[in-house]
């Protein structure tokens, strides 16, 4: 199990939000953090501190007209350090390369391949071309309705028609390398991490497994290790002390720390 760091990008600041509260329109979040320090400030340091897979995501739609200011701080963060983090948000076959020319190194994908809520083989499978499946991170954050974790996408706004669960992570094994979770409706609160859905992910055998979302303390860093297994990494958002909160980077670091390869 290892701390994955991030680097949450949203009109063109690092932020740290609330995620269910996203929204296109007006471009519009309830923040629980806005940073004096820029996107690659945050990536010289995870490179330097040697923490390596971290995610920078891009909060806006592609049709925002803060998108411009978002990409020019996502591809700044992933220029200070190639191949140290991965990138996501609005990511297509046409700007994938963009993002792993720049440096990430994988995209990460939600929303393209779930066009009107349907997962698409095809999709999936024109992905896998354009950037490679070892270059390809499937993110498939939810939110629980009627006791189940359904797919989010655009943003976390719309509910897909698929629910995370073993046999779907397996049968998209082949199409990626890694998946990234996020427990939507816990993004952003601090109000701890989501258990039942933990538990569903410990019991997959496979892939790389990154999980987000509510994490506040250490007592659910151990949550983690638990319920996952030791196999599940993890992200830190609003808790850390690096964007405002009182869980210690640092101690992170050294409990949960992985050096690049």
């Amino acid at each position: 199990m290892k701390f994955r760091p991030c680097i949450d990008l949203h009109n063109g600041r690092v932020k740290q939000i609330v995620g269910s509260s996203l929204r296109d329109e007006g471009d519009r979040a309830a923040e629980n953090f806005v940073s004096d320090k820029n996107a690659a400030w945050y990536a010289e340091k995870y490179r330097a501190d040697g923490l390596a897979g971290g995610h920078v995501i891009l909060l806006n739609s592609r049709e925002s007209a803060e998108y411009a200011s978002t990409l020019s701080e996502a591809l700044a963060a992933l220029a200070a350090w190639p191949g140290g983090m991965q990138a996501g948000g609005g990511i297509r076959p046409d700007n994938a390369g963009q993002f792993l020319k720049a440096g990430a190194s994988r995209v990460i994908v939600t929303s393209y391949v779930f066009p009107e809520g349907e997962l698409s083989s095809d999709r999936l499978r024109e992905m896998c071309r354009a950037v490679g499946r070892e270059h390809l991170t499937l993110d498939l954050s939810c939110r629980r309705r009627d006791g189940r974790f359904w797919i989010v996408t655009d943003r976390w706004q719309k509910f897909s028609r698929e629910t995370v669960n073993v046999r779907l992570l397996e049968n998209l094994s082949e199409y990626c390398s890694e998946f990234l979770i996020h427990g939507v409706d816990s993004e952003g609160k601090r109000q701890g991490v989501e258990t039942d859905l933990l538990a569903l992910l410990g019991e997959y055998e496979g892939l790389p497994v990154t999980y987000a979302g509510g994490v506040r303390s250490l007592s659910d860093c151990e949550t983690i290790r638990r319920l996952g297994k030791g196999k599940i990494d993890f992200t830190v958002g609003s808790a850390l002390d690096l964007f405002g909160g009182s869980l210690p980077y640092e101690e992170l670091k050294a409990r949960y720390g992985v050096h690049a390869a």
